[in-house]
């Protein structure tokens, strides 16, 4: 068992990094209607670089450096760029180019879990003249057969799930390692963010009706630390979507000449008992 004065002394170290970090409510949405299906079928997904709670604004993509799928038990990675296809995505605020990808049934037709990783170009924040990179991952079930959600992806840094991310009822607790260079991150500064507008994937909008009202700007993105074994806990009091996002937590630091955010992102998806 640590130290309390080890444990306070990491607490601070994260507290003060988390503020000289990227701007805050910047998440890096890998969206698809469902993450639970009975069947294999064709998935469209958005690619937007957003503020979920606020439906915007949205900030400009370039094309990704890279777009992955790991077949359902382990298989060797899938390049799936050639999918990627630029939109212009209306928010509630402005229009900004991000990204559509329809990915054929032949690619997710197993039983199983269907990781997707997305590796985006760092995105220049200018308020605070730094560059922001966000590497985000989704899991698709097919079938209700276990797979391979809980396996790291050998990213620079990730969200590695101890909880299923597709099978979660409202209500529940979901939970999760931060990871960089595969080791867990002590103290890592976390954001929760809830996905606040419907996506019209079709339309490549935000629905303007939100359908939660926060009581006051800080319930926007709420905030939390990992633990000093990296974890992560995390309750889930809604149906809809969930980005978790780990903070400036990557060994790279630059980028450019300027200060380099790497984040690391992962959505999780929450039912209603009927």
């Amino acid at each position: 068992m640590p130290h309390p004065r080890t444990l306070l002394q990491g607490l601070v170290a994260a507290m003060l990094i988390g503020m000289t970090g990227a701007a805050q409510a910047h998440f890096q949405m890998l969206y698809v209607k469902d993450t639970a299906l009975a069947r294999g079928e064709p998935l469209e997904f958005a690619v937007v670089f957003t503020h979920p709670f606020a439906g915007g604004p949205t900030m400009v993509m370039e094309t990704p450096r890279a777009f992955s799928h790991t077949s359902a038990h382990g298989g060797e990675k899938i390049d799936l760029r050639q999918y990627l296809r630029p939109v212009q995505w209306q928010s509630r605020e402005n229009r900004a180019t991000a990204y559509r990808a329809s990915i054929p049934r032949e690619v997710v037709r197993s039983l199983g879990d269907h990781i997707f990783v997305l590796e985006p170009e760092p995105y220049l924040e200018t308020e605070e003249d730094v560059y922001i990179q966000q590497f985000t991952k989704l899991v698709v079930n097919i079938g209700g057969v276990p797979g391979n959600w809980a396996e790291p992806q050998g990213l620079p840094v990730e969200i590695q799930p101890l909880s299923k991310p597709y099978a979660n009822w409202t209500g529940g607790v979901f939970r999760a390692v931060v990871l960089a260079d595969g080791k867990p991150v002590p103290f890592a500064e976390v954001e929760v963010e809830y996905l606040n507008h419907a996506v019209e994937i079709d339309n490549n909008t935000f629905g303007q009706h939100a359908d939660v009202t926060a009581p006051q700007a800080s319930f926007n993105a709420t905030s939390t630390y990992a633990d000093a074994q990296g974890i992560i806990t995390i309750g889930l009091p809604r149906a809809g979507w969930w980005g978790i996002a780990a903070l400036d937590i990557g060994t790279t630091k630059t980028h450019k000449g300027k200060p380099l955010s790497q984040d690391a992102v992962l959505w999780v998806q929450a039912r209603d008992m009927k």
